[in-house]
């Protein structure tokens, strides 16, 4: 059953203020970004799961993982657009501290006492970001795909931003003409066809006009601290999991070293025979990976 919101166990979370979220120290944040979510209900009370997505992504991209896990664990399953993404609210800051900000805003709001976060590159930062700030928020943490360390070597996501920037859209054609127009554009930069697709998901329609859902020109502006990660002294100690695709350069030997730093009780995977996309390319693998993490078969 998907349902728009939860409340766990009938367990109220004390609030710290209106539109406010606390950070490391007690700081205020100020307002934070209202989040696009599905929830799939759960079967028990177990501690839910919740899925942040990568750069253009969206909640969608783990709907029907969610959906299966749901049903595996019996757990419920929140999926996430994170902010500048998909139906979530947009805004011209995107540090990974902001980004956390709204992810604990959106526990406050389901009345979440707590959660095991699941992110996918830029999810997986901002969830690490959430763990070592509120460490008594996240139960246990599954990384997939990136670690906390520069990434900016080998991402090829500065690239998509300028293909995408550069498209031109006519506004006279029907939804499945402008996409054929659009990745006409996009091929001389993105030879990958399934990425292609990928980044077809950020084209919609709105008021008569095709645009990017995703705002660009935040994204654009934030790339070089998206591609870095925020400095922390005090260790994230529960339970990690750090996921890798076996193709993939985002997590390597070099990265261990700050890893264990950071999460000291985290254990390092890699999924054979898949890329940055581990969950696209093998669910099945993604799945039982996250399964066997959680103790369930």
């Amino acid at each position: 059953m998907l349902l728009r919101g939860w409340r766990w166990a009938g367990v109220c979370l004390l609030r710290p203020g209106p539109g406010l979220v606390r950070g490391a120290g007690g700081a205020a944040a100020g307002k934070p970004v209202d989040l696009a979510y599905d929830v799939i209900d759960g079967k028990n009370t177990e501690t839910p799961l919740v899925f942040l997505h990568g750069l253009f992504g969206s909640k969608s991209n783990f709907y029907s993982i969610a959906k299966s896990l749901s049903r595996r664990t019996g757990r419920m399953v929140v999926t996430v657009d994170n902010r500048n993404h998909g139906d979530s609210g947009h805004s011209p800051v995107m540090t990974y501290e902001a980004m956390s900000f709204d992810i604990q805003n959106l526990m406050d709001k389901l009345q979440l006492p707590k959660c095991i976060l699941i992110g996918h590159s830029l999810g997986g930062k901002i969830a690490m970001t959430t763990a070592l700030l509120r460490p008594e928020l996240i139960e246990k943490l599954v990384v997939v795909d990136v670690t906390p360390s520069q990434t900016s070597s080998y991402t090829p996501f500065p690239k998509f931003i300028t293909a995408m920037r550069a498209v031109t859209m006519d506004n006279d054609l029907s939804r499945s003409a402008a996409r054929n127009q659009v990745e006409q554009q996009l091929l001389p930069y993105v030879e990958d066809t399934r990425i292609r697709q990928f980044l077809l998901t950020n084209l919609v329609e709105r008021d008569g006009h095709y645009v990017w859902r995703v705002n660009l020109e935040a994204v654009a502006n934030h790339m070089d601290y998206i591609m870095t990660f925020p400095k922390f002294n005090t260790p994230y100690t529960a339970p990690t999991v750090f996921l890798g695709g076996g193709n993939s350069p985002y997590i390597s030997s070099k990265d261990y070293p700050e890893i264990k730093r950071l999460f000291p009780n985290s254990v390092i995977q890699h999924v054979p025979g898949t890329g940055h996309w581990i969950h696209a390319e093998k669910p099945h693998d993604f799945m039982n990976a996250i399964c066997a993490f959680l103790g369930t078969s």
